[in-house]
């Protein structure tokens, strides 16, 4: 791991370099790295590790795009849901559904939602979005210029605000809220 304990300033200028070293290197090359940053920049393929275990690999943006395991999606910061799809309705595992664009997905799927797509509201929100779930807050993460808010309920979801907008909202653990995402912002792939 040539980039874990170095500070930010030097992380980046290194990272530049090792990258002009890795593409000018002929043949294989393995990095090592528990920083999807490093991955992201630095890798053309990536294996994802789990226990010990390849769990996925493939492009970064492959890996992105159809996260296979929890552990996976919490890499690349997106919401993943497993479920049954039918008709433009998934029913999740673990209890609830999810609305979808798509009705041709059928059988056992994947859904994944980026957290930007999450809206929070005080009171049942109107309009577009299909999906709609009242919920607890139970962490509040504050990341440079936004702010991750995971929110507990009948489908529960992390979602990604602005800190102006969190702190209009008042959003803190246990304030009760409601989640509301598009149903076109649920990308559905099979499992």
């Amino acid at each position: 791991e040539p980039l874990a304990a170095l500070d930010a300033g030097a992380r980046a200028e290194i990272r530049r370099e090792l990258r002009r070293h890795l593409d000018a290197a002929r043949g294989t090359r393995v990095l090592v790295t528990h920083d999807p940053v490093d991955a992201a920049v630095l890798g053309h393929r990536l294996v994802v590790l789990e226990e010990g275990r390849i769990v996925q690999e493939g492009s970064h943006r492959d890996v992105s795009a159809h996260p296979r395991s929890r552990y996976v999606a919490d890499l690349v910061g997106v919401n993943l849901y497993r479920g049954q799809a039918r008709r433009g309705v998934v029913r999740l595992a673990g209890g609830g559904e999810l609305t979808v664009a798509s009705s041709e997905a059928t059988g056992e799927v994947f859904a994944t939602v980026h957290p930007r797509a999450v809206a929070i509201h005080l009171v049942p929100p109107e309009g577009s979005p299909r999906n709609r779930w009242q919920g607890r807050v139970t962490d509040v993460d504050t990341l440079g210029d936004r702010v991750r808010v995971r929110i507990d309920g009948p489908v529960s979801v992390i979602a990604e605000v602005t800190p102006t907008a969190a702190g209009e909202l008042g959003l803190g653990p246990g304030r009760e809220v409601w989640a509301a995402v598009k149903a076109t912002d649920v990308v559905v792939y099979p499992a």
